[in-house]
């Protein structure tokens, strides 16, 4: 089981900004067709997901989605590992349906896709090894036939990488508003106490003039409207914050289509209390003013100057 974050996003499927409901998403589907990638995409989007849960516990995992506040949206893969449980699918999935918004995707691929991807990864099929992997396939089709036709989308992954996979799934239940999809953290720090070590972008402002040379100045820090104002009255600072704040609106949609679900920014003056503290405050507003999630931490403005 893997749980997501509390900070990364929690939407509907296929809402584009309205207030979301609980939901389940059952994906199904051949062996070596893709289940696992998909099911991390949905962990990545911030659903609570789960990977072959045995079929009966579904109608309560489905109970707990709905009325737990901690798991409002969640992901299961359920599929030809289930054995003759399976037969018992169509008859849950109607009644858990009546319950909480439920989709159910089937993934599959042709014959000579599954057949190349388990020789790549020398796995043997679910259904044995007492018969060639293709006639796994047929029986295997066979099988979930009857489950197939349940489906809300079927997704035949032949000619997807990995990456196209994960962008179609995010595409086609998502939707377009990619700012969602990404929690960015920006953070202060003094170079003399270290460089934060999981940043992922480190800027260093210490070009900037330093409000600590002015008496009236060194006991306040950055979050002071009088300090703030004087490290803007340089024009090299308003030239920074403008060319970072476009880098970064830049960068993220690319980090998005990587499938980056949050991102640290590190700003770093000498002590951390002024020049890294009042840029942190002015990129988290710049990045929340253009539609992205973000928030601020100042980790050396308790330590001496």
């Amino acid at each position: 089981m893997a749980h997501p974050s509390p900070d990364q996003p929690q939407r509907r499927l296929g809402d584009k900004g309205a207030a979301p409901s609980a939901e389940l998403v059952i994906i199904t589907g051949l062996s070596g067709s893709g289940k696992g990638s998909v099911l991390k995409v949905f962990e990545d989007l911030g659903y609570y997901s789960v990977d072959n849960l045995p079929i009966g516990l579904i109608p309560k995992f489905a109970e707990l989605t709905r009325d737990s506040a901690s798991i409002r949206f969640a992901a299961l893969v359920v599929d030809i590992r289930e054995g003759q449980g399976l037969k018992r699918f169509p008859e849950i999935y109607a009644r858990i349906r009546r319950e909480i918004p439920t989709r159910l995707l089937f993934m599959e691929s042709d014959d000579d896709t599954i057949v190349r991807r388990f020789s790549e990864t020398r796995r043997p099929h679910p259904l044995g090894t007492d018969q060639s992997i293709s006639k796994s396939i047929q029986q295997e089709r066979k099988l979930l036939g009857p489950i197939r036709k349940l489906a809300d989308l079927t997704i035949n992954t032949s000619k997807f990488t990995v990456h196209e996979l994960r962008d179609f799934i995010r595409e086609k239940f998502v939707g377009e508003r990619d700012e969602q999809k990404i929690m960015v953290y920006v953070t202060s720090f003094g170079y003399r106490h270290g460089v934060p070590p999981d940043a992922d972008l480190v800027f260093d402002v210490r070009f900037l003039p330093n409000p600590n040379y002015i008496p009236r100045f060194k006991k306040l820090t950055g979050r002071h409207p009088s300090v703030a104002r004087y490290i803007r009255s340089f024009p090299q600072t308003v030239e920074f914050v403008d060319r970072i704040s476009d880098l970064l609106i830049y960068l993220l949609p690319h980090y998005i289509r990587e499938g980056k679900s949050y991102l640290t920014i590190a700003f770093g003056c000498t002590g951390g209390h002024h020049r890294s503290v009042m840029m942190a405050d002015q990129i988290r507003k710049n990045l929340a003013d253009a539609g992205y999630r973000a928030k601020v931490t100042h980790r050396d403005l308790a330590k001496p100057v």
